[in-house]
């Protein structure tokens, strides 16, 4: 957000309080976990006034899943054309970030809240794991108009299969293995090839 960008017809936001606030929320949210944390912590951390935040965010769901949604955007790699190699990346990334954030226990928190703030994953798949899908959907897309991928495919189960491993292995005990994002698209590329390659 630049210095001049406004909220309304008020004054401009501040883009180093948004980053402040943004990290702070991040770092409570690992070492506090969402229910514990609260927007007075995150305002005292960020030293900002919680009035502040919430010109910006309307909700702690809302604030959370947009720290979030900021740290994906910008540590998402770029796409190089290689298909293998991007997907690989984007996996790695995305193990790296939830791991970071201790997204795991955000997930199961997400979910055992769905009944009472349904808002919270509501915002958590705008933001964080509709673009990751599509981000991995686009470099599946590419790979097919380039004769990689056999037309028909099921790109979304496609997707699925190669987020599943990550959130398999954690639940299992195994979660973090090096090799694990590779070996995920290895097996869903020998599934869709081109028949007769």
């Amino acid at each position: 957000m630049s210095e001049s960008e406004t909220k309304g017809a008020g004054r401009p936001r501040s883009a180093e309080k948004d980053a402040a606030i943004l990290r702070a929320a991040l770092e409570l949210l690992a070492s506090h976990g969402y229910t514990r944390m609260s927007l007075s912590q995150v305002a005292a951390a960020a030293q900002v006034s919680k009035s502040t935040i919430h010109l910006r965010w309307k909700t702690k769901a809302d604030l959370v899943t947009a720290a979030l949604a900021d740290l994906r955007m910008a540590e998402a790699p770029p796409l190089s054309g290689d298909t293998r190699a991007d997907l690989v990346a984007i996996l790695e990334d995305f193990a790296a970030t939830v791991t970071r954030v201790r997204g795991m226990a955000l997930i199961g928190t997400c979910l055992a809240e769905e009944a009472h703030t349904p808002e919270l994953l509501t915002l958590l798949r705008e933001r964080t794991v509709l673009p990751r899908r599509s981000l991995l959907r686009q470099v599946l897309e590419q790979a097919r108009d380039r004769g990689e991928i056999r037309l028909g495919a099921d790109l979304d189960a496609s997707v699925s299969a190669l987020l599943g491993p990550f959130y398999a292995d954690y639940m299992a005990g195994r979660g973090g293995h090096m090799g694990w994002a590779a070996d995920a698209v290895d097996l869903v590329l020998v599934g869709l090839r081109p028949s007769g390659s």
